[in-house]
């Protein structure tokens, strides 16, 4: 059994039809989820975020969780009996059961210490969960490259990035709040802060999102066009788009990256409403705008950053090397002359130039000291 789950973990290409393997596939994904869940709600002080636990609601993840059991565990046993891929639906049933015997969603989560060292347990399954099914279904519907797979080559790169970018979202977050406060701190003052919190909520949204946005645009062109491009370079090795693909990023890009676009954040001081609305807006682009979608949205392309807009950014095409840089807004681009023109609709190969970064978490990981250049 577990040489037949390695098999599969390390092949890529469409899932046959008729033979269980897609409902067995799905429900072993559930299981898993399921039985990380039972996890974190029995050591919630060491696996869950603390300023995510403070804002979802636990009832509605029991419920969630329950559900996802009951599709989990019917399916693998339907296909267990009708012997429809026995070997992978029996693991996941058996992940099922485990889950129940620790509790399953009714594990009662007692009063735990704060400020405890956690990793992002949960932060990883809600994201995973809600992703893959919103975003799973939007590339079915509105495919740009419809014999694109979803397991496609080096999908297992870019879940190993997904697992210990949210995984370490502890790390992240320690790192970049002491970041921001030491290098930072003293250029926040309370008279523009005042100011800030006083405008309209709308206006604050817009405020801040373009804020970020200009500090991720020339925070991006920084990588693209200085020695930080062998940090770069592996976000841009994905050959493949799709909703998984912007998760290809290395840690210190990531550090770098969110300590310097949180800076003006902090400095301006928007109140939590208007950070939690941006935190949804960037989540959301970053996921969409790399998904396997064919989305234009006609003249307000030259807007708001659509998939179009960032798929030429990670061509192969030499007119589209080095543009399009913005992650919201696209008329920063247009108004620093950075935008892509093309006379193509979308761009043909995706990747660096050349194919010169490795395949491998850990070989990604280790290629920005490593490469020559």
């Amino acid at each position: 059994m577990l040489q037949k789950l390695n098999e599969i973990t390390e092949s890529h290409g469409p899932l046959r039809k008729g033979n269980g393997l897609i409902t067995g596939v799905i429900a072993l994904s559930l299981a898993i989820l399921c039985f990380l869940g039972v996890l974190a709600f029995h050591f919630p002080q060491y696996l869950t975020t603390p300023e995510l636990r403070k804002s979802y609601d636990v009832e509605m993840i029991r419920t969630v969780m329950f559900v996802a059991m009951v599709l989990a565990g019917g399916m693998s046993l339907v296909n267990v009996l009708f012997n429809r891929a026995r070997w992978l639906s029996g693991f996941a049933f058996l992940l099922v059961g485990m889950t129940a015997i620790l509790g399953g969603s009714k594990v009662p989560v007692n009063d735990f210490a704060d400020h405890t060292p956690y990793i992002g347990l949960d932060w990883f399954i809600l994201d995973l969960l809600g992703s893959s099914l919103i975003f799973i279904f939007v590339e079915k519907l509105f495919a740009l490259r419809k014999d694109q797979p979803v397991f496609r080559p080096e999908w297992q790169t870019d879940f190993n990035h997904f697992i210990v970018n949210h995984m370490v979202v502890g790390f992240i977050m320690l790192a970049t709040n002491l970041l921001v406060h030491k290098l930072f701190g003293w250029a926040a003052k309370d008279g523009i802060q005042a100011w800030v919190q006083g405008l309209p909520f709308f206006v604050a949204v817009f405020l801040i999102v373009l804020v970020a946005d200009l500090v991720q645009y020339w925070t991006h062109r920084a990588y693209h066009e200085t020695w930080l491009w062998r940090l770069h370079a592996v976000h841009h090795s994905a050959k493949h788009m799709d909703w998984m693909a912007g998760s290809r990023q290395h840690i210190l890009e990531l550090i770098i990256t969110r300590t310097l676009v949180l800076a003006p954040i902090f400095v301006l001081g928007f109140s939590k409403e208007v950070i939690d609305t941006y935190i949804v807006i960037v989540g959301f682009q970053a996921v969409f705008n790399h998904a396997n979608v064919s989305v234009r949205l006609g003249p307000l392309r030259y807007v708001i950053v659509t998939p179009n807009f960032h798929h030429w950014h990670h061509s192969q095409d030499q007119d589209a090397l080095d543009r399009n840089y913005a992650a919201h807004f696209a008329f920063i681009d247009y108004l620093f002359g950075t935008a892509v023109k093309s006379t193509k609709l979308w761009p043909e190969r995706y990747g660096v130039l050349g194919d010169y970064v490795p395949n491998g978490f850990l070989n990604q990981l280790k290629f920005p000291f490593v490469w020559r250049g």
